[in-house]
């Protein structure tokens, strides 16, 4: 059994071991795949292709006829052309769930960060700031506490959920708004309208798919009914936002501050407008990178590939 990995730098940047794939047979590890032509050049003869972000497309299959399994090194997986694998038989596997404590985490720390911007008082501490002053302490920026405070979570699955009990810890009061409702939701807090949460939402935390009816769910429209001077968090998809509207809510102070994880164009083009807005947080898409996950998810790859070579569906997508 031939195995190649197109992308192993995605994943792996040399904290983990790909060691775990070599009793499947012959592993080639690739750290970056740039082009079509590279895909199937470096895919040869293998049968079992592992992908985070390289494109697979109907091209690439038709000429690579020994494909038999793809496995996508993270939950989504529109990289893959996913009929035209099921066309062929080719079964194209993901991984569900593996990081929905870590983006949980990240999602509350970027809350917090937007509360007190220890980053910024910090580096200001660092720069020599506080030495000579006439008071004991100084900040510069409005602090504000989560206890009693209302977070509205977009999005009310898996994360969703963990995000709503971490923010239940501070004292605040949990909605969500989601597609379908829940017993387990309804235990964590109240289903509401989505008009209701936009305009209840002292804090907005997005944690749904992207999908053609959420994409730029998050525009003028959608701000205007927000609360003045409300916080927004996004750790879920960039696209779910209009981010032009989002930062000019940011310029016009309607927003008192954002924090994304995610933008629309990954890696971020020089010209995005959440770039230089004022009060916008911005990390590199970087919620999920705990080792702790990235092994849940690598473990969870050898799962699929046993259980694929011994006949059976295991996180299968396509069919």
């Amino acid at each position: 059994m031939k195995l190649v990995i197109l992308d192993g730098n995605s994943l792996n940047p040399g904290d983990l071991s790909y060691d775990c794939l070599k009793q499947f047979g012959e592993v080639t590890l690739y750290q970056q795949t740039a082009t079509a032509a590279e895909t199937i050049d470096r895919i040869g003869d293998s049968e079992i292709v592992l992908v985070n972000k390289v494109p697979i497309t109907q091209e690439i299959l038709d000429a690579c006829p020994n494909i038999r399994l793809i496995c996508v090194t993270a939950t989504g997986y529109n990289v893959v052309d996913c009929a035209a694998c099921a066309r062929r038989g080719i079964p194209v596997t993901n991984v569900p769930s593996y990081s929905t404590e870590a983006v949980a985490q990240f999602t509350i720390a970027l809350m917090l960060e937007l509360c007190h911007q220890i980053g910024l008082h910090s580096q200001s501490v660092h720069r020599g700031e506080w030495i000579g002053r006439d008071n004991f302490c100084y900040w510069l920026t409005p602090q504000m506490e989560l206890g009693g405070k209302t977070l509205g979570i977009l999005g009310f699955g898996r994360i969703g959920q963990t995000v709503g009990r971490l923010a239940k810890a501070f004292g605040m009061e949990v909605i969500a708004y989601n597609r379908s409702q829940c017993d387990a939701g309804r235990q964590i807090g109240r289903y509401v309208s989505l008009d209701e949460l936009l305009e209840r939402s002292d804090i907005l935390s997005l944690h749904c798919p992207l999908f053609p009816e959420t994409a730029q769910i998050i525009n003028a429209a959608a701000l205007e009914k927000m609360k003045d001077g409300a916080f927004l968090i996004n750790t879920s998809r960039g696209g779910l936002l209009n981010e032009a509207d989002v930062a000019q809510a940011l310029k016009d102070g309607k927003l008192r501050g954002a924090a994304v994880d995610v933008v629309s164009r990954e890696p971020m083009e020089a010209d995005n407008p959440l770039l230089g807005a004022p009060n916008c947080i911005i990390t590199p898409h970087m919620a999920w990178a705990p080792v702790e996950s990235r092994q849940r998810l690598l473990d969870c790859v050898v799962d699929n590939i046993r259980a694929f070579l011994a006949g059976e569906s295991r996180n299968v997508v396509n069919g």
